[in-house]
């Protein structure tokens, strides 16, 4: 759903021009988006979330009687599944609100700290589940292995079901992609366990029980870190995935009438809502708002940014007897400057006066 709305331009005398592109884009690296309403999601969400609850108190029971750790580990993981999606609601809810206040970008981040509080769930269980399991190496109990390779049959098709619900949501938000990743390493850990309960039903060999927690608590690290490390980047106003801050830099600063692009920032407000604020310098003989125009053309098409503030002003305007850049005498980060070839100004006509 990418909302768009017309540019606008405050000429601040001859040649200066503050431009603002406002819109709701989604970078490189969120291909997931499916156009899906808000309302459709909370629904995907909250049947999957009814299959969870259900499923879980039994298997929580039966784990009990076949004392199995696979079986009580995956309970304790479709808990973290439970969690995950009342969370992802609620988030959902939180950050549809409107801005207010002093919260200018509303509070479009708490699906971040969201994601951020499942990553962190499940690395705490992983590392509970290996130490349950190493002691179970060393001194299996008995399991009933018929009781364990039934039930975790009973939940890879409900983890089917879910995941499938789940997955025609909008996965380009971190907050519903966290949800996904815990169902779905949920649905490889009831296929180890299935296994193991098979193992254990026909061999009697009782460690493989153990050896299949340790396998759901290998998935829990891996989907954890990957949460973490992505709702970080967000938390920490990294470049969104897929967008290379130099390369963008350098493409801004090679086009017809641009001398040079500096305080360049890019992040993302929330996964998928891309921003981009930047100071571009103009050759005198250039028309800023043509210039403007055509950078945020370009953004739109090239890296889907549609939010972006652009400050638009001449070389000539901004230069100091002593040198420097105006107000921007250090800039933040890597100055882009012009060094295009004859070609690629031969457009130049086009953004002159």
């Amino acid at each position: 759903m990418t909302g768009r709305h017309a540019s606008a331009a405050n000429g601040h005398g001859p040649g200066h021009d503050q431009g603002h592109g406002h819109g709701h884009g989604q970078g490189h690296g969120h291909g997931h988006g499916h156009g899906v309403s808000a309302d459709a999601d909370r629904r995907y969400l909250g049947g999957a979330l009814a299959l969870i609850i259900v499923y879980m108190t039994g298997e929580v029971v039966i784990g009990l009687l076949a004392r199995s750790l696979a079986l009580i580990s995956d309970a304790a993981h479709m808990m973290t599944d439970a969690f995950a999606i009342a969370l992802a609601l609620v988030a959902m809810r939180i950050a549809a609100r409107p801005p207010k206040g002093g919260y200018t970008y509303g509070l479009r981040r708490t699906e971040i700290l969201s994601a951020q509080l499942n990553g962190l769930t499940l690395i705490l269980l992983a590392v509970f589940f290996v130490y349950e399991g190493a002691q179970r190496l060393i001194d299996p109990p008995d399991v009933e292995g018929h009781l364990v390779f039934w039930t975790s049959l009973a939940g890879i098709v409900v983890n089917v079901a879910a995941s499938w619900l789940i997955s025609r949501a909008n996965r380009s938000s971190l907050n519903v992609e966290g949800a996904f990743q815990h169902i779905l390493n949920d649905l490889y850990a009831f296929i180890a366990t299935a296994v193991a309960g098979l193992v254990v039903w026909t061999t009697g060999f009782a460690r493989a029980d153990a050896l299949a927690s340790l396998l759901v608590a290998a998935l829990m690290l891996k989907a954890g870190y990957g949460l973490l490390r992505d709702a970080g980047r967000v938390l920490m106003e990294a470049a969104p995935a897929g967008i290379d801050p130099s390369e963008l830099g350098g493409r801004l600063a090679r086009r017809p009438c641009v001398e040079e692009v500096h305080d360049l920032h890019v992040w993302e407000v929330s996964s998928g809502y891309p921003a981009l604020s930047a100071h571009v310098l103009v050759d005198a003989k250039g028309d800023c708002h043509a210039v403007r125009r055509d950078l945020q053309r370009l953004l739109r098409s090239a890296y889907g940014i549609t939010h972006t503030t652009l400050e638009v002003d001449h070389v000539d305007e901004t230069a100091q007897p002593e040198g420097g850049h105006g107000h921007c005498e250090n800039p933040h980060g890597p100055r882009h400057v012009s060094g295009a070839a004859p070609h690629e100004h031969a457009g130049r006509a086009a953004c002159e006066h």
